[in-house]
């Protein structure tokens, strides 16, 4: 397995009124940050945020090139980017223990945080096809160029992780800064992936591994 140590470019917040950051995404312009009864779109180069869209928004956050998705309590929504609309409900795989969300594949990729999993699952039904294990906690989820990656976020320590889809064993580590949380991961497809801060209400954009330097 491959270690290094996460390279940050930029932190974004915290932002007014918010308390938390629940899951993040990426439409190929704007981030956008699942905050509680909220999803809040992020400029990444001015760090402005114009736009709100009032949903429930307590867990994972995905786009798949039209349509946002976004966890909260035991369902995924499917919400029309452009009115906010809330177009279609799924269960959500993890009773409760969603967290992370992702669209790859023409599929949902579903973190079960203490679970310690990542469902794949159908984006119509809902149905599980399957289920890679990890040996931590999964906080967040993305796919960028083939390979499938998961935030981890536990005992104090956290990591963006690049893992087998097959078996899930662990490629490649980026260990984050001492102190600093995990809670949502995306990639923009480039150099750059969006981690949600937890608590601390703050995104950070790390360099991902391998790539070229973010602008």
């Amino acid at each position: 397995m491959k270690r290094s140590q996460a390279q940050i470019i930029r932190e974004y917040g915290p932002f007014p009124g918010v308390d938390a950051v629940h899951g993040v995404t990426y439409d190929g312009r704007q981030v956008w940050i699942a905050v509680g009864q909220k999803l809040l779109a992020l400029d990444p180069d001015s760090g402005a945020t114009p736009r709100a869209i009032d949903v429930a928004a307590n867990a994972g956050t995905a786009f798949d090139g039209k349509h946002l998705y976004q966890i909260a309590d035991g369902c995924i929504q499917k919400i029309d980017s452009a009115s906010g609309q809330v177009l279609s409900t799924i269960p959500a795989p993890g009773a409760g223990e969603d967290s992370g969300l992702a669209w790859a594949e023409g599929s949902l990729w579903v973190g079960a945080y203490r679970n310690r999993k990542i469902h794949q699952v159908d984006p119509e039904t809902g149905r599980v096809l399957r289920t890679i294990e990890s040996d931590r906690y999964v906080t967040g989820v993305t796919w960028v160029d083939g390979e499938l990656w998961h935030g981890t976020w536990e005992n104090g320590a956290s990591e963006l992780r690049q893992v087998d889809a097959r078996t899930g064993d662990v490629l490649q580590s980026v260990e984050m800064p001492a102190g600093i949380g995990v809670s949502g991961l995306e990639s923009d497809g480039a150099g750059r992936f969006f981690c949600g801060g937890g608590d601390s209400g703050k995104v950070r954009a790390v360099q991902r591994p391998g790539a070229a330097p973010a602008a």
